[in-house]
């Protein structure tokens, strides 16, 4: 009998009744309500916002963080397996909720007043509010510690001046949470919709995350007051948010990779080539086994990443492995799933050249393989390469 789905190791059976009602949640959310929209969102160069609010109602913001701001109160398993299920759809769509959650709610709720939390948390968690997070600069990515971006004390509070850019969901935030360096320490500054001074221009002619929206963020003398300074000095604050933002991405790229294994399968099995099913001739076979490895691997890191996170011994490290070995993996599988389709796999008809092109971005964005890769050889030499 063959095979059927892509839970090949019966990781299902690791997970409690709980997650597992994450998981089809999320996974019946994305069948009903991504995938009729997004192709059209993709090619049109839009984000649906019609899910903003439905994924509010879903829960999938803010999941980890206490229930007494409005959020879900669950495990990081959960958030994991939500991740992946939304990027099963398309990575633009959970990048909205990974800048959301990782992001934006959780420094506001780890460095932010109580009264910062209280004004934000909710909205975030319905979806009545949209966040944003600025670090990454048009001249500095991987090295934040170069930023420009900068800070000066006023009566009552800062003046904020720089530009950052490749911000998802920059010009639709209503908040955006801003690293810049204040007295050469970097601090985090929130940011809201209409302070004057304050501009998010979208970037346009992405061939990558169509349907998502990616901004500049432009600070021109804008007053920033005392209230909306979190309370965190130095890279540590930025980083720790990256850390949560990866681990989000680690289990995301799995779902990209098991949406076009899927697809790779149905197509082997119903496209006949030379009298039978192309699925039959060993060299897509091959192919098909190489994906549900790679993919099996992945699920299993994820779920151990998952365990070490709630147990609160996870090293950012660990989320390194995790996100450069998946996104890498996931990009490969994608065009692997473009050669078993042939010239079918570039219509829209097959999720997969949007998964591979969605996939490139990813792959950079949130430190790339090649950070990653110093970030392990350091935590496996104690030498640190970054500087040549």
């Amino acid at each position: 009998m063959a095979f059927q789905g892509v839970d090949f190791y019966n990781i299902d059976d690791l997970l409690s009744e709980d997650e597992k009602m994450v998981r089809q949640t999320v996974r019946d959310f994305v069948e009903n309500e991504i995938m009729p929209v997004i192709e059209d969102a993709y090619q049109g160069a839009y984000f649906p916002m019609d899910l903003v609010g439905k994924m509010g109602e879903l829960g999938v913001f803010g999941m980890t963080l206490p229930t007494e701001y409005g959020c879900g109160g669950m495990n990081n398993m959960c958030y994991g397996i939500a991740m992946q299920e939304l990027e099963r759809g398309d990575s633009g769509v959970r990048s909205f909720a990974s800048v959301q959650s990782s992001l934006v709610m959780y420094p506001i709720y780890t460095y932010g007043s109580e009264d910062i939390r209280n004004k934000w948390l909710p909205r975030l968690a319905k979806g009545e509010a949209i966040g944003c997070f600025g670090l990454t600069e048009p001249d500095h990515g991987s090295n934040p510690a170069g930023m420009l971006t900068n800070a000066k004390k006023i009566d009552g509070g800062f003046l904020l001046n720089g530009a950052k850019m490749w911000i998802t969901n920059g010009s639709l935030a209503d908040v955006a949470v801003v690293w810049a360096k204040y007295e050469g320490e970097v601090h985090g500054f929130l940011v809201e919709k209409g302070m004057k001074g304050f501009s998010a221009p979208e970037m346009k002619n992405k061939h990558s995350l169509r349907a998502s929206v990616t901004s500049e963020l432009i600070f021109q003398d804008v007053e920033i007051p005392e209230a909306n300074v979190l309370n965190i000095k130095g890279l540590k604050g930025p980083l720790s948010c990256l850390t949560q933002a990866r681990y989000g991405i680690s289990w995301g790229a799995i779902g990209s990779a098991m949406a076009t294994y899927e697809s790779s399968v149905n197509y082997a099995k119903s496209r006949i080539q030379f009298g039978k099913p192309i699925g039959g001739f060993q060299l897509v076979q091959e192919k098909l086994a190489w994906m549900l490895t790679e993919i099996t691997k992945g699920q299993l890191v994820n779920w151990r990443l998952a365990k070490m996170k709630d147990d609160k011994t996870m090293r950012p490290a660990q989320v390194s492995l995790a996100k450069r070995n998946n996104v890498a993996v996931a990009l490969d599988i994608a065009r692997v799933a473009r050669d078993i389709h042939g010239a079918n796999g570039i219509l829209s008809e097959y999720p997969i050249m949007r998964h591979a092109n969605n996939l490139e971005s990813v792959k950079t964005y949130e430190g790339t393989h090649d950070i990653h890769t110093l970030v392990l050889g350091a935590e496996i030499t104690g030498i640190q390469a970054f500087n040549g």
